[in-house]
């Protein structure tokens, strides 16, 4: 599918614009080419821009000097702007980096305003993502207090086994909170 086609079938199916504005939306949005290893968001930056993947795989994470929290992995076509960042204009905390070369479709945060000034949709489509966002990171949060490492990686077995073929190990333990060791352990056991 071709990546005009897959930011089209996006919208189509998750906000629904009138075909006027929909196609000129996604004609407005530039194709930007990242190698394995880059770096596309990094902490203390401010969002202006909206990203959709369209191919490839992108870790976000929280770093210190000393270490690294991996908090999503992206591996299929959605947005993976910091939405909060891009909103408020704020800083934003996390970091984005390619663990794969990337594909992304991009969109300045001034022509994405202009055109929703245009069309009057842009306010649904952030509320909208703020919602699933909100919804998303609450359930996660509770996930990772209540579950263990191991009920954690049985639920990304099951909902997310494309992580698993496509991320590597120390990456998912990472996400998990243990040691690479830990989660070979785990995974030996199940």
């Amino acid at each position: 599918m071709k990546e005009a086609d897959k930011l089209s079938l996006f919208f189509s199916n998750e906000f629904p614009f009138n075909k006027e504005g929909l196609e000129e939306f996604v004609n407005t949005f530039v194709t930007k080419s990242y190698k394995k290893g880059e770096i596309i968001l990094e902490n203390g930056t401010i969002e202006n821009e909206l990203r959709f993947l369209d191919q490839g795989i992108i870790r976000e994470y929280y770093a210190t000097n000393d270490k690294e929290k991996n908090i999503n992995f992206y591996t299929n076509s959605s947005f993976i702007t910091d939405f909060s960042s891009f909103t408020h204009s704020t800083a934003t905390r996390k970091y984005q980096e390619c663990l794969t070369d990337v594909d992304l479709r991009v969109l300045s945060k001034e022509k994405f305003l202009t055109f929703t000034d245009q069309y009057q949709c842009g306010k649904l489509f952030i509320e909208t993502i703020f919602q699933r966002i909100v919804v998303n990171k609450e359930t996660e949060e509770f996930n990772h207090f209540v579950n263990t490492a191991e009920e954690l990686y049985l639920d990304i077995m099951k909902n997310k086994p494309d992580w698993l073929l496509e991320i590597p190990q120390y990456h998912i333990a990472s996400y998990l909170g243990i040691t690479p060791e830990t989660l070979s352990r785990i995974r030996k056991r199940i």
